[in-house]
């Protein structure tokens, strides 16, 4: 019975809710007037949703018994609901801040939400050999924003790591022209090609790989999903055929 229970789409959709009204209840949490008028109210909310969401995993944990410590989703929630638990002290002031965790329990209830995951773990290894190209180049125009524009706008280029973070922000396309790029060609009127050159590289092909890469990632973990349902759609056909044959069977040996 507890069984039928944790895995029926009831149960799910039920915690699914419980999970956004929680976070709600954590929003309102952060507003110092609510918490004044009506703080031991939401904190109580806050503790039955904790209790709730115990009973759930200690159900999971019955059901499942050691094949809930190998599914790496159940470890995630038993995790960020361990945190609840704790005493929210001065000491441990840090773990009531933790407790916003709990809200991406979504992440491993929520099926579209989890492929995405998936695929973002799956790419980690080519998105690393992205990152390390991506940091060789950063590295090398910084060197070079460094010796060209250092003594003119040592606020932006002073430093090796000042060069670094005006780069940063210059590949995020904030404010680049104008607050930065324009002032600089003020005194280096040239300068627009070592700009142009850099975002061309770093923002438009490189940050382009990556989202490239996890495209593909996604799209190759649907058709992976795609498979495994026809394979099971398969299955199920295969059992109503046996199932239909052993009928027609045992009514032919009873004639």
């Amino acid at each position: 019975m507890i069984k039928s229970l944790v895995e029926s789409k009831l149960f799910q959709n039920f915690i699914t809710g419980l999970i956004v009204f929680n976070g709600i209840i954590l929003g309102l949490a952060t507003s110092k007037d609510l918490m004044l008028n009506y703080g031991e109210l939401i904190d109580s909310i806050d503790n039955l949703i904790v209790a709730i969401f115990t009973i759930e995993i200690l159900m999971r944990i019955y059901v499942n018994r050691i094949a809930f410590f190998k599914d790496p989703w159940s470890l995630f929630d038993f995790f960020v609901v361990a945190i609840s638990l704790f005493p929210a002290s001065e000491e441990l002031s840090i773990l009531r801040v933790l407790r916003v965790l709990r809200l991406f329990r979504l992440l491993t209830i929520v099926p579209q939400m989890r492929v995405i995951i998936a695929a973002l773990l799956g790419v980690i290894p080519g998105i690393i050999s992205v990152s390390m190209v991506l940091l060789l180049f950063f590295y090398v125009f910084s060197i070079m924003a460094t010796s060209l524009f250092a003594d003119s706008f040592p606020q932006w280029f002073g430093t090796l790591g000042e060069s670094m973070y005006t780069l940063f922000q210059i590949m995020t396309l904030e404010s680049w022209s104008m607050g930065i790029a324009r002032p600089v060609m003020e005194i280096y009127p040239y300068a627009w090609i070592y700009f142009v050159i850099y975002i061309l590289i770093v923002t438009f092909i490189m940050v382009n790989l990556f989202i490239g890469i996890i495209i593909d990632a996604i799209f190759t973990i649907k058709g992976e999903d795609a498979k495994e349902e026809s394979l099971e759609d398969e299955v199920r056909a295969l059992r109503g055929e046996i199932a239909e044959l052993k009928s027609i069977l045992k009514d032919s040996k009873d004639r």
